[in-house]
């Protein structure tokens, strides 16, 4: 499995697991980043930190430290 900080734009991929606890955890969740749920790399923002994704339908933007606990496999 893969950390998905490491795909490129234009990919789409599987949710596997999550390495988070916590609030932050609850958040992802909250979100939608469930085992199963698809995710689409829309962009990438200046020095790779800020990236936005397509999950469910909603145009979310993670940190490089949040998307580095979402495991996730290519579809």
């Amino acid at each position: 499995m893969t950390k998905l900080t490491d795909i490129q734009v234009k990919n789409t991929v599987r949710v596997e697991n999550l390495l988070s606890s916590g609030n932050v955890r609850e958040r992802m969740l909250a979100l939608g980043l469930t085992e199963g749920a698809l995710i689409d790399v829309i962009r990438k923002g200046p020095k790779n930190n800020l990236t936005i994704y397509n999950i469910r339908g909603s145009k979310i933007a993670l940190r490089k430290e949040e998307s580095s606990l979402i495991l996730v496999s290519s579809i």
